[in-house]
């Protein structure tokens, strides 16, 4: 990838607008700071540094600059999060062989879905659709619905995707890489989806990534759905997210299939999305959090969709996410309870729908009898469990009285089970920070075994000198002939090196620079040394106080090396010697 390009892309990049239009930031000084995409956090611990084009988070430890920020994002390989930047800034990227890559293969993919997407859709409006047409009518969508969900037909054949997609010119072997055909231990490659509805899988880019495919009648297996493919992971993506991104509702509404969500964006609710055949993970909790700041669980009232819910709540909340849950009676799910009673009897239960903390404390109470005064106190007991959890004391005071009306005690009562509770989850956390600070020393380290620093001293001025060409190229004519080989970090002094000739070409030194040097472990070891402060006064005094750090180490180290060698060799002199005695006698 020319250099020069990514240097002018990285330019036109401003990371701050890139960052916010995933992660909800707030201006602090000179910098930005808002809660990691990456991992699941209520503390803001991710820092945003426009003048150094970087980011950096200080609790999972990812970092780098624009590039980077995709690649993580996105799960793409660099050429793909170049491409991504490049389209977005509006440049042109710069043609790099013909022979194809994962971009290529990407890109194959997401075309054969969008092709095989348009031969679905139209099975649904031929002759040979009707069946499947029938049945979606049956359950209510109009056709303005299923045009704007893309819905499709898969016919009773066990190759007529195949025959379409093949005209097109597309073979068997991209089939079964899209997932859209399977192949048996024959040898024999056939249609996966096979007279079934057909519900396109969007991702928020509008890019076709998978199906979910519906029987019509009560065989098995009731949904079948894409497997995991380079463009589409169950785990990282949403139904429906690519048009519940842009409602006003504010809150998502979780459902647990594709008709509950269809059926509540034909009834006007356009924020429901539903999770791909999988529970919900942190993966999307984190994905739904950047779109919404309340999500409000529409799970099936039997015990799976209870069950369900509860797992639900947590990763909802540790994404930072307010939690509601809607309890339905007389429907056993969204789609049914609108048929039945209407619209507005919906609109109505959402916005009577539980805080998570009540639902959680009513599904407690339901395992225990309170007539009985030993379950009276084992349910106050895991209610103090329950509450102890909460962040703030008003929630635990408010929420602590709730369970003691339940439980028929005293709030006094209640709020001394409370504190036990809450001291508890206290104390074993101090002693996880106390097993985490046991070896303060390998703070200083990087996390992975194969980046250890062999020698800390050394390390650490080798640090401040790449601090200090990224802040100031000029500053690599005064380096005095030094060349990465002399540092102790071999990671260190491979950016050094990359660093100075990139100062003397007159190309950029920021850290978003390398993301194409270095994989993304190096990388997010890279941007903890970039983030840490630097002082830039008096810069060609401490770029001499560095060099002459290094260099004093190097010669201790190698000065080292030679005794060593001296004693070994001295070690084998005298075990010969003393072989040649024992012979003589």
């Amino acid at each position: 990838m020319p250099e020069r390009f990514l240097d002018e892309l990285i330019a036109r990049t401003d990371i701050v607008d890139l960052v916010s239009e995933s992660v909800h930031l707030t201006k602090k000084g000179n910098s930005w700071w808002g809660c990691c995409p990456f991992h699941s956090e209520k503390t803001p611990s991710f820092h945003v540094v426009p003048d150094r084009q970087m980011y950096k988070c200080f609790g999972c430890g990812k970092g780098g600059g624009a590039i980077n920020f995709v690649m993580e994002l996105e799960n793409l390989p660099f050429k793909d999060a170049v491409a991504v930047l490049a389209q977005r800034a509006g440049m042109e990227m710069p043609e790099l062989g013909a022979s194809p890559g994962a971009r290529e293969r990407r890109e194959k993919l997401l075309t054969i879905n969008r092709q095989a997407a348009r031969a679905f859709y139209c099975w649904l409006n031929a002759p040979e659709g009707a069946e499947g047409l029938g049945y979606l009518q049956r359950r209510g969508l109009s056709r303005r619905t299923l045009t704007n969900f893309g819905l499709g037909f898969a016919p009773n054949s066990w190759d007529a995707l195949i025959k379409e997609l093949s005209a097109q010119g597309f073979d068997k072997r991209d089939l079964l890489d899209a997932g859209l055909a399977v192949s048996n231990k024959d040898g024999r490659i056939y249609d996966r989806f096979r007279n079934r509805v057909m519900f396109p899988i969007i991702d928020v880019r509008g890019n076709v990534i998978g199906f979910g495919g519906r029987v019509m009648d009560d065989s098995t297996p009731k949904y079948l759905n894409s497997p995991d493919t380079p463009v589409y992971n169950k785990s990282r993506n949403v139904f429906a997210l690519n048009v519940a991104k842009s409602s006003k509702a504010g809150r998502v509404i979780l459902t647990e299939g594709y008709m509950d969500t269809i059926s509540l964006h034909q009834a006007g609710f356009d924020s429901a999305v539903a999770s791909l055949g999988t529970a919900l993970t942190e993966e999307h909790g984190q994905l739904l959090a950047k779109y919404f700041k309340e999500a409000v669980i529409s799970y099936d009232g039997d015990g799976a969709g209870v069950k369900a819910a509860q797992r639900a709540i947590p990763i909802l909340e540790k994404a930072g996410l307010k939690v509601r849950v809607l309890q339905m009676k007389g429907a056993k799910d969204p789609d049914e309870f609108i048929k039945t009673y209407g619209r507005d009897a919906f609109a109505k239960l959402l916005d009577q729908s539980e805080n998570q903390v009540d639902y959680r404390l009513a599904q407690v109470q339901k395992k225990y009898d309170l007539s009985d005064d030993t379950q009276r106190v084992a349910f106050s007991q895991e209610a103090a469990q329950l509450i102890s959890g909460l962040h703030s004391a008003a929630e635990r005071e408010v929420y602590g009285g709730h369970a003691a009306q339940t439980a028929g005690i005293t709030s006094e009562a209640m709020k001394l089970e409370v504190d036990r509770a809450f001291k508890a989850r206290l104390r074993k956390a101090r002693k996880r920070q106390e097993r985490r600070e046991l070896a303060p020393a390998s703070q200083l380290q990087p996390k992975a075994r194969g980046l250890r620093y062999e020698n800390i001293r050394s390390a650490l001025a080798e640090e401040g000198l790449l601090r200090l060409l990224m802040l100031d190229p000029s500053l690599a004519g005064r380096l005095d002939g030094l060349t990465g080989a002399e540092f102790s970090s071999p990671l260190l002094g491979r950016a050094f090196d990359l660093l100075r000739r990139r100062a003397e070409e007159g190309l950029s030194t920021q850290l978003a620079a390398l993301a194409g040097d270095f994989d993304r472990e190096e990388m997010d070891h890279l941007a903890q040394v970039a983030a840490q402060p630097q002082a830039a006064a008096n810069s060609q005094r401490a770029v001499a106080d560095y060099i002459s750090l290094i260099r004093g180490e190097r010669l201790r180290r190698g000065g080292e090396v030679q005794g060593d060698a001296l004693l070994l060799a001295m070690q084998k002199k005298y075990q010969k010697k003393k072989a040649y005695m024992e012979e003589k006698k």
